[in-house]
Parts: structure tokens; sequence; C-alpha cells
């Protein structure tokens, strides 16, 4: 893990190690010898979408540029610049047709879309993008402590407290790098397998679209740290025996390391009555997540059942009460007529007398 060394000489606010330009004000960060040159590379042929702001490197071979993440066509040219380069690149093993064929199946799923959404739906726009990513590795030695529902014999409360000491080795957490693709997004695709990554120059980055990285790595590593309490968290509390409530993990990190690379992803962009939504792939391994449009005659077909349904329950128990309160009625009628019935003529005199 790198430290914050360095000052920026405008600002001075504190730049990273692996750091390019100031993240406080753009300024240029002066080279350091820490830093090899291969950890970055110039990226040609760039341009800056001013829809939704994505820097990338466009395809070269490309006839007509469009955004792949929004569709836009208004995309301004930018010169060759540097930027952090990938360690590996995963290559793309998803076909176009099976890109669309996953889309299809994924769209007919779901009681709340639209019944003929898979029909319907007209896919706009499709590109294979290189999208970067963070890959994080660490240790963790954790304290936990958590209240536990299985309590010794003959204990009068309902919860046990308990704590412990868990050691964990953590390889491969992804961090999404992208500028446009959203964290819950980014965290969807996932998992890739990286061991599957090749070096850079084994796959033709100028002749495909690559998203630059613009997380840097000081802001990719509280959402690593996050990651690494949650697994940690889950992992902690299978030592809890039965239920359990209040778990808190304190976790210390060791050895955290984290390396750049590129992950494929299929961005598509839908049509479907006059909406456009967006739809991912993991170019590796199939996986798939997007927007879809919800039938708004199903909720409310739902709702008018739910009210019918619930109308219906109000009107039984209000029959069962009147049923019951005329029956009560009724019987006491009754007693009161054989009461009268049953007592002596005699007895009913005296009490006039009196």
């Amino acid at each position: 893990m790198s430290d914050l060394l360095q000052k920026c000489s405008v600002c001075q606010a504190l730049v990273d190690e692996e750091d390019l330009f100031c993240a406080n004000c753009g300024t240029e960060a002066p080279e350091r010898q820490s830093v090899a040159e291969n950890s970055t590379q110039t990226f040609r042929h760039n341009f800056e979408c001013q829809g939704c702001g994505a820097s990338m490197s466009y395809d070269a071979s490309a006839q007509t540029l469009r955004c792949p993440f929004c569709g836009s066509s208004h995309l301004e040219n930018k010169p060759d610049a540097k930027a952090l380069a990938p360690n590996r690149v995963v290559p793309l093993a998803v076909d176009r047709d099976s890109a669309v064929a996953t889309m299809r199946r994924w769209l007919g799923k779901g009681f709340w879309r639209p019944s003929d959404l898979s029909e319907r739906a007209a896919v706009t726009t499709m590109t294979a993008v290189y999208v970067p990513y963070w890959v994080f590795a660490a240790k963790t030695f954790t304290y936990w402590t958590a209240d536990s529902s299985q309590t010794p014999f003959g204990a009068r409360g309902d919860w046990v407290p308990m704590s412990g000491e868990h050691r964990g080795s953590y390889l491969g957490l992804l961090v999404g790098a992208s500028s446009v693709l959203t964290p819950g997004e980014t965290s969807e695709l996932c998992p890739f397998d990286i061991a599957r990554g090749v070096a850079p120059d084994q796959i033709d980055l100028d002749n495909v679209i690559v998203e630059q990285f613009r997380v840097q790595r000081k802001y990719a590593r509280p959402l690593a740290r996050a990651g690494l309490e949650n697994l940690e968290r889950d992992a902690c509390a299978q030592y809890v025996p039965g239920r359990n409530r209040k778990l808190k993990v304190n976790v210390r990190l060791e050895g955290l390391s984290s390396e750049p690379v590129l992950l494929p992803i299929w961005v598509m962009a839908y049509r479907y009555q006059d909406r456009v939504f967006r739809f991912l792939i993991n170019g590796q391994t199939g996986r798939a997540t997007g927007q879809a449009p919800t039938s708004w005659k199903k909720v409310f077909l739902a709702i008018i059942i739910g009210i019918a349904i619930l109308l219906t329950i109000l009107g039984l128990l209000g029959l069962g009460g009147a049923i019951a309160t005329s029956d009560a009625g009724e019987h006491g009628a009754q007693g009161v007529r054989n009461a009268y019935r049953a007592t002596p003529v005699s007895a009913m005199m005296r009490s006039n007398h009196c």
C-alpha cells in the first residue's frame, strides 16, 4: 500500500505515490523514481462524452463514434494523454450474439416487467468496453463481539454475549474505477477470474474502447476496506452459535496491496416505448445486470386485488360480528321469557303486593 508522501506544488494538497495529477487542482504531479516507467502509458484517439462525462480512448477502426454508456454522439476529441496503465487485461470471452441472447433472457424474467418487454425491446447501442478496476489483496486480523441466542442451561436471559478473534486472507477483491458506471453496477458484474488476465501488450488496446482510470487508488481504498469488513463480518458470524445480534467487527488490515486491471464489459442500451435503459454483461462470465421498466398495469391490478381481498376480509369480520351480536340478543330475550314462565304465580302476587 502506497503512502501519501508528497504535496502538490500549487495547492499543497497531498498527492499519492501513483497519482499523475493533483486530485484537488489538476496540476501534473512531479516524476518520482519510486514510480516505474511502465506504470503509465500514452492513450491515443481520446474523447470525452459531453453527455455523461466519460473519458475513453475509442476504437481507431470505428467508422462512427457514439458513447457506449449513454449513446450520445456529442464527443469532444482530446489530445494524446498519459494515464495509469493496467497491470493485466482480462480478454473478452462473450461474443455479440451470446450477449444479445443473455439480454433477451434477462428481460423475460421478473413478474413486474411488461410481458412483451423481451420481444419489443430494441437494442440501440452495443459496445464491448474495457472498464478499469482495482484489485485488492490483504490479510486481516479481526476481533469480534456478538450476542448469541444459544444461552446456557438455566440462564434467565434470552441472549448471551460472546467474543473471539479471526484471521483471514483475501485475494482478488474488485473495486470499480469507472467514472460512469455506479459502484452498484460494477459490483453486480463481479466476479471475474483475474488469473486469466494477460499482459496489456497481448491485447490490441488501440482497436477497442478503453475507459481510462478516473477513480484513484486512494479513493478506492475506503471501498476496499468496507468490502473486507463485510467479508469478515460474514466469516465471524459463523462462529456464533444459534442466532446472533449486535455483531461488531474490529478489522486490522495487514499487507494491503492493489493493482490496476482492465475488465471486459458489454455495455448495451435498449429502447422500450420511447425510453432508453442500460444493460451490462460481464464479458468473461456472462453475468448480467441492468435497468428494466415496470409494468404499471400489473402494479395497478395488484393494488385492486389487494383492496378487494382486504374489503372481503373486513366484510366477513363484520358479518361474523353482526351474527354473534344477533345470537347474543336472541339468547338474552329467550332467557327473559323462560325466566318469566318459570316464576310461580304466588311469587308474582307477593311481589306485586309488596
